[in-house]
C-alpha cells in the first residue's frame, strides 16, 4: 500500500508547500506531498491471528461473540464496536459496546496489573445498536445509540453503578463521544449523511443530567472558522436536531471523536474524510482526505478514531484494508496493523490501556462476517511515548 504524508489541518485548496518532501504545519496545499513511511516501518506477514503487525509487536484474542471469556463464566455479545479502557486499581477494565438491534448495551473485561483477564460483565441491557461512545474524566462510559431518535447512557466501567439515560444530551443517531475537559463540555458526532457536529455544555460539570445541546455553524468549505448555536429542542421530533439551526455545518456520517491538547478530530465515513478543529481557535480543517491522494490511499473506510500519549492517532477502517492507520504529529499516514481473512468485517473499538503499553480493538464480525462472530484482541509491543 503506498504512504503518503499529509499536513494536519492544512487548509485545502491552495498551493503546496512542500519541504523535503514533508508538508510544513501552517502551510496550505492542493494534494499531499510524497510517500512516507510510519514510525514503526513496515508491516510483517500476519501471525497465528491473522494480524500484520510492525516488528516486536505482537497479539492475543481476549473474546469471541457467543462464546465464554477465558477465565470467566460470561459470554461476550454480538458485535463489538466502541470501546475504551479505564483504569482499575493497579489493573484496568476495557468495556465494548454491541452494535445489534434489539438488546445492544455494552459489557467490559478487567485486567489485572499482569495483564491477565480476572472478569468479564455486563454494564449496559436493553438498549438499541450501541455503536460508539467515550470516556469522560470522572470514569464513566458513555454508550451511544446509533439509531433515529437514540439516546445516550452513562454507564460505570466496573458495573456497580445502574446505567442512566442521558436524555440531555439529545436525541439523534448518536455515534461517538468525546469529553473535553478544558471547555467542560462533550462533543458528539451524529451518523446521517447529512448529519451535524455537537457539543453538550453540562450544567453542572461531571453531572450530566441537563445541560444545553448546542450544534457547530459553518460555512460549507473545507475549512474555516466556526461557532456554536443552541438546538432549540434536543429531544429531536418532530423536527430532527440537525435541522432545527440555520446554518449548522452538515457533515457525511460522523463516526469516531477524540479530543485532546485543545484539538477535537472525527471522523465522516461518507467521504472518508479526518476533520480537526482547533478549539483554542475556532477553526476547522480537513486531517485526512482521501480525495486527495494520487494513487491507492492508505486509509479509507474512516471510523473509530482513538490517539495515545506520543500524539498519534489511531484510525480504524469500516471495510477498507480491516487496517488501523496512524496519522502522526509530523503529519504522515501509514497502516499499523493489518487484518486478514475478514473482508466482511470492521475494525472497531481502538483505545489503549492507561499505560500505553497495549492496543485493544475488535474486529466486529469476525471471519463469519455476522454479528455473531465478533473477535476482540489486544496488542502489545513497543509503543512510543
Amino acid at each position: 500500500m503506498e504512504r503518503r504524508t499529509f499536513l494536519r489541518g492544512a487548509v485545502v485548496g491552495s498551493s503546496a508547500a512542500a519541504f523535503g518532501g514533508t508538508l510544513m504545519r501552517g502551510a496550505v496545499y492542493a494534494a499531499p506531498a510524497q510517500p512516507g513511511t510510519g514510525p514503526y516501518g513496515a508491516l510483517l506477514a500476519p501471525n497465528a491471528n491473522g494480524i500484520a503487525l510492525p516488528g516486536g509487536f505482537t497479539s492475543r484474542v481476549i473474546a469471541r461473540s457467543g462464546q465464554t471469556v477465558a477465565g470467566t463464566s460470561y459470554t461476550w455479545h454480538s458485535a463489538p464496536d466502541g470501546g475504551a479502557c479505564f483504569a482499575d486499581g493497579t489493573g484496568w477494565i476495557y468495556v465494548s459496546n454491541s452494535e445489534v438491534n434489539p438488546n445492544g448495551g455494552a459489557s467490559a473485561v478487567r485486567f489485572n496489573s499482569s495483564g491477565n483477564v480476572t472478569g468479564a460483565y455486563r454494564i449496559l441491557s436493553g438498549t438499541r445498536q450501541n455503536c460508539a461512545g467515550g470516556s469522560t474524566p470522572w470514569n464513566s462510559w458513555l454508550s451511544c445509540e446509533e439509531v433515529s431518535l437514540g439516546y445516550v447512557y452513562e454507564t460505570d466501567p466496573r458495573g456497580v453503578d445502574a446505567a442512566v439515560r442521558r436524555a440531555a444530551m439529545g436525541r439523534f443517531k448518536h455515534e461517538a463521544a468525546a469529553a473535553d475537559p478544558v471547555r467542560k463540555v462533550v462533543y458528539l458526532t451524529e451518523d446521517e449523511t447529512n448529519g451535524c457536529f455537537y457539543r453538550f455544555i453540562p450544567a453542572t460539570w461531571g453531572d450530566l443530567s441537563a445541560g444545553t445541546l448546542q450544534v457547530l455553524v459553518a460555512g460549507t468549505a473545507a475549512s474555516g472558522s466556526f461557532t456554536w448555536a443552541n438546538v432549540p429542542d434536543p429531544d429531536g421530533s418532530p423536527t430532527a436536531t440537525r435541522s432545527q439551526v440555520s446554518g449548522a455545518k452538515k457533515f457525511n456520517g460522523g463516526e469516531g471523536c477524540h479530543y485532546a491538547d485543545d484539538t477535537v478530530w472525527f471522523t465522516t465515513k461518507g467521504d472518508n474524510r479526518v476533520w480537526r478543529l482547533d478549539l483554542a481557535a475556532g477553526t476547522y480543517a480537513l486531517a485526512y482526505d482521501d480525495s486527495l491522494v494520487s494513487g491507492s490511499a492508505p486509509l479509507t473506510g474512516v471510523d473509530n478514531i482513538t490517539g495515545s500519549s506520543s500524539g498519534d492517532l489511531y484510525v480504524a477502517e469500516d471495510g477498507g484494508n480491516m487496517e488501523i492507520c496512524l496519522i502522526t504529529p509530523a503529519d504522515v499516514v501509514s497502516p499499523f496493523l493489518r487484518v486478514s481473512g475478514q473482508s466482511g468485517s470492521e475494525i472497531t473499538g481502538p483505545a489503549f490501556s492507561p499505560d500505553g503499553t497495549r492496543l485493544y480493538f475488535s474486529s466486529q464480525r469476525g471471519t463469519s462476517g455476522s454479528s455473531s462472530g465478533g473477535i476482540t484482541y489486544e496488542v502489545r509491543g513497543p509503543f512510543r511515548s
